[in-house]
């Protein structure tokens, strides 16, 4: 088990926890970052360009002038792209940019993020992470205390509105539910801090992807 020191809003140790290896102790594989990464800034491309061919702007479909006789190319329409206001030729599209790694590469590179900031030292567990108030002022002075003054990532509960409220105007600091931790938004940031409930919910979280790769490799090897 890996083993991390619990400490108060004003980082006094004040217990331990203990945290399964499959999770902040495995073998960190940094090649599974780019991958990942690269996936999560895909899916977030709009890729909503788009422009009309010659079908699809406006104009007459009477043919110019005649065929043959008049010693000028043989055009059929003015919505052709070499006219003003005529379509494009070949123009861009919508597309979907979006797509997803393999389940066990992401599993990985969750995983091996969670450990990278567990041995460097980044990751801060806390008891609990009550603020009191709605003050992003208040907000700055805890995370002073415990020497989180970087860009720092804090995961907690949903229910923690008064943590919510107080870091969304911080530039440099987020807050996520367990639930939506990500690697791209771990490695853009240099502290995790995590409260002992979200520690043992996100804990499970990859517990629980790592009992469902087992079962389908198992039902694969049976089949």
């Amino acid at each position: 088990m890996a083993t991390f020191d619990v400490f108060n809003m004003q980082r006094e140790k004040v217990g331990s926890i203990d945290l399964a290896d499959e999770v902040f102790g495995v073998e960190v594989k940094e090649h599974l970052f780019y991958e990942v990464v690269k996936a999560q800034l895909a899916s977030k491309r709009q890729g909503t360009r788009a422009a009309k061919n010659r079908s699809a702007v406006s104009g007459s479909t009477k043919k110019q002038y005649k065929q043959k006789g008049t010693g000028r190319a043989r055009h059929g329409s003015i919505r052709a792209p070499i006219y003003v206001g005529g379509g494009q030729a070949h123009p861009p599209r919508p597309q979907d940019w979006s797509y997803e790694p393999p389940r066990r590469v992401r599993a990985q590179a969750l995983t091996s993020a969670l450990t990278k900031f567990g041995k460097e030292g980044r990751l801060v567990v806390v008891d609990t992470f009550e603020l009191g108030v709605i003050k992003t002022k208040r907000l700055l002075e805890a995370l002073g205390a415990l020497k989180a003054e970087k860009k720092t990532l804090v995961v907690d509960s949903g229910d923690n509105e008064n943590l919510k409220l107080s870091i969304r105007n911080c530039k440099t600091h987020q807050f996520l539910p367990p639930e939506g931790v990500n690697v791209y938004d771990l490695l853009r940031h240099d502290t995790l801090i995590l409260s002992k409930d979200a520690a043992r919910k996100l804990e499970e979280r990859c517990l629980k992807q790592s009992a469902a790769r087992s079962d389908r490799a198992a039902n694969g090897a049976a089949q």
